[in-house]
């Protein structure tokens, strides 16, 4: 661009030179060469600073990783790589031997412990009988000593105690009834959620047990798919987090990270337009808007550690800003693989009649992608 901006304002001087016949001497000519340059650098400062420039460009996305939440050996995989999979198929299966079994043991001691939780329900019921009974026998006993002290005529002193001590005995026997029926009643008191607390912890385990059975198959968190994938029938799978089986991309919106110049801050702002080049697309221009500039730099960050920070992090100074470009639905092939480099150029509403200047030197970049050699 500086170039043809130098050959115009050299074609536009010889025309000024030869129509109105300008000497050329040594005031002329300097004054021709350095007006070129001031307005040519001028032009560029100008351009370079209030629409910036990056080749610093790349599509970023997420990659998550899929880890078994259970030990076990993997008998099936499948899913095909890089085919597109729905929310929940299969992806891995695994041997689920073990845990069905569990499973089946913890089933069969819920179904056990159950009886005897009944069983409690009705010793309860027999207590409350046994104790109704005991205060009958308790209440007759009474009324019949009442009946003996009320007439000791026809009684004697010999039939009273013997009743006093019957009454003594079956007030025992109340309070024995009352102390079981408490008993039977302690054992239902600690219900968890209407249950009997044996069968509540019993329930608990087959749930997880129920759960790890059905993380054999592991299946998609999301719409997407799986990309080099290597885990194979026979493979050990381990619930640890630096073991992925496979690694999984959802389907998600594409968008860019641009690294630009300090110098360029005042210049980003959300909701600029934007221009994409990539350079697997030669000649081509894309549309895009300036979604976000990234809060932080991530060289200068602090991370806890057994050593303090010394003057060796501030070594390098230029580092750049991140911004986040978002390209219009459906503009770029949905065919290209993620992960593409660019180029990127940011339109500020300042200066904006020398934006022309950078779109004209994004295109020509644009079909400068056509040449390269390969040796």
């Amino acid at each position: 661009m500086e170039t043809l901006l130098l050959l115009t304002y050299a074609a536009v001087c010889i025309f000024i030179f030869k129509v109105f016949k300008v000497p050329l001497n040594k005031w002329t000519v300097p004054t021709a060469v350095l007006g070129g340059i001031v307005l040519v650098g001028s032009l560029v400062l100008l351009m370079n600073y209030n629409h910036p420039f990056t080749r610093k460009v790349r599509q970023v996305y997420v990659v998550t990783p899929v880890v078994s939440e259970v030990r076990a050996r993997v008998v099936a995989v499948p899913v095909e790589p890089n085919s597109p999979v729905k929310q929940g198929d299969p992806l891995v299966i695994l041997d689920d031997t073990r845990y069905r079994a569990r499973v089946a043991v913890l089933e069969a001691q819920l179904a056990d412990t159950g009886q005897l939780a009944r069983g409690n329900v009705a010793a309860v019921s027999e207590a409350r009988a046994r104790v109704a009974q005991a205060k009958a026998k308790r209440d007759q006993a009474q009324n019949t000593l009442a009946r003996y002290e009320g007439a000791p005529s026809a009684f004697s002193a010999q039939q009273i105690d013997t009743q006093r001590e019957r009454v003594v005995a079956t007030n025992a026997d109340l309070d024995a009834a009352k102390a079981a029926l408490e008993q039977a009643q302690t054992q239902l008191s600690g219900e968890v959620n209407g249950d009997d607390p044996a069968v509540a912890a019993i329930k608990a385990q087959l749930e997880e047990a129920q759960f790890n059975l059905d993380n054999t198959v592991i299946r998609a968190p999301t719409d997407g798919f799986v990309t080099q994938l290597a885990v194979k029938p026979g493979m050990m799978a381990v619930p640890l987090p630096l073991k992925p089986v496979a690694n999984f991309i959802s389907e998600q919106d594409r968008y860019y990270v641009a690294a630009f110049r300090q110098q360029s801050l005042l210049r980003l702002k959300p909701g600029y337009e934007a221009e994409l080049t990539f350079t697997s697309l030669p000649g081509q221009v894309f549309k895009a808007k300036l979604k976000e500039v990234l809060p932080t730099i991530a060289e200068a960050q602090l991370v806890p550690g057994q050593q303090l920070v010394g003057a060796e992090a501030f070594r390098d100074m230029s580092n750049e800003a991140m911004v986040i470009l978002r390209t219009e639905d459906g503009a770029l092939p949905d065919d290209l693989p993620m992960g593409m480099n660019a180029q990127a150029a940011v339109y500020s509403e300042h200066v904006h009649h020398v934006a022309v200047m950078r779109k004209i030197l994004l295109r020509m970049l644009s079909w400068q992608h056509y040449l390269y050699l390969d040796h």
